[in-house]
C-alpha cells in the first residue's frame, strides 16, 4: 500500500517537515557523490553500528542478557542516522509517507515541537533495534524509525482521516480511500509480523530494521498520550 494523500486540512504550511524531507534529499545527494570507500566510511561513521553501542560485550545474570553502553560517542549516530538512506527506493518511500502524514502533525505540535519529537522517535526507533541486534555489526540508516514514529501519533490524532491509497493488486492497480485506522494498523501489524518472522530465523537474515519500525511507532503512541496528559493537567 502506498499513501497518496490524506484529507486532514491544516491551518499553516508545513515548513519544518518540508525541511526535513529537503535535508534527507540533500544528505542522500551528497551520499551519491562520494567515491565507493569514502561513501562505505559516511555510512559507518554516522549510521547506527548496534555493537559500537553495546561495546560488544556481554554478560549473564539470572538467565538475562545485559549489555554495557561503552562508546558514549556512538550516541549521536541516533539521530543522524536518520538522515541517511541506502537507496532510491528506501529515500522515495520513506519520504512519500513523511509528505502524507507529517505535515498534519506538524500542524498540531508546532514545528519546534514536531523537530524534537521527530528525532526522539527515531532515536528511540533505532534503540528498539539495538536491542534485538545488540551484536550486529551492520549500519543502521533511515528515516523510517522516526516516520514509524509519526504514523504513531497520526493514529491517535487523526485516527477518523481518510488514506488516499495506491493498492496494486497483481498487474493492475486501484485507488481506495482507507481509514486512517485501517491502514496504520494493518501497516504496523505488518512490521511486527516481519520483526517476529526475521528474529526467530536469525538477526543475520534481517535486510529491514523491522524492530527499529515498530519501537518508533509505539514511541509514538506513548509521546501522543503524554501530551494529551500534559494539556489535561494544564
Amino acid at each position: 500500500m502506498i499513501p497518496l494523500r490524506d484529507n486532514v486540512i491544516t491551518q499553516r504550511f508545513p515548513i519544518m517537515n518540508v525541511s526535513l524531507i529537503f535535508l534527507n534529499i540533500l544528505v542522500f545527494l551528497y551520499q551519491l557523490m562520494l567515491p565507493g570507500e569514502a561513501a562505505y566510511h559516511f555510512v559507518t561513521q554516522y549510521g547506527v553500528i548496534p555493537v559500537e553501542l553495546t561495546g560488544g560485550f556481554t554478560s549473564f545474570f539470572s538467565g538475562n542478557l545485559e549489555y554495557t553502553i561503552l562508546i558514549p560517542g556512538a550516541i549521536l549516530s541516533l539521530f543522524t542516522a536518520t538522515f541517511l538512506h541506502g537507496g532510491w527506493l528506501h529515500l522515495i518511500g520513506n519520504m512519500i509517507y513523511l509528505w502524507v502524514f507529517g505535515d498534519s502533525i506538524e500542524d498540531r505540535l508546532g514545528s519546534l515541537r514536531y523537530l524534537g519529537i521527530y528525532l526522539s522517535m527515531g532515536a528511540m526507533g533505532s534503540i528498539f533495534h539495538v536491542l534485538f541486534n545488540p551484536l550486529s555489526s551492520t549500519p543502521l540508516i533511515g528515516a523510517s524509525g522516526a516516520i514509524a514514529g509519526v504514523l504513531g501519533c497520526y493514529l491517535l490524532l487523526y485516527p477518523r482521516a481518510s488514506i488516499l491509497t495506491l493498492v496494486p493488486i497483481g498487474f493492475f492497480i486501484t485507488f481506495i480511500h482507507i481509514p486512517a485506522i485501517l491502514f496504520l494498523g494493518i501497516w504496523f501489524l505488518l512490521q511486527l509480523f516481519n520483526a517476529l518472522g526475521t528474529q526467530a530465523v536469525g538477526a543475520g537474515a534481517q535486510s529491514v530494521a523491522w524492530w527499529a519500525h515498530v519501537g518508533g511507532f509505539l514511541v509514538g503512541l506513548i509521546m501522543v498520550i503524554f501530551l494529551r496528559a500534559q494539556q489535561k493537567i494544564r
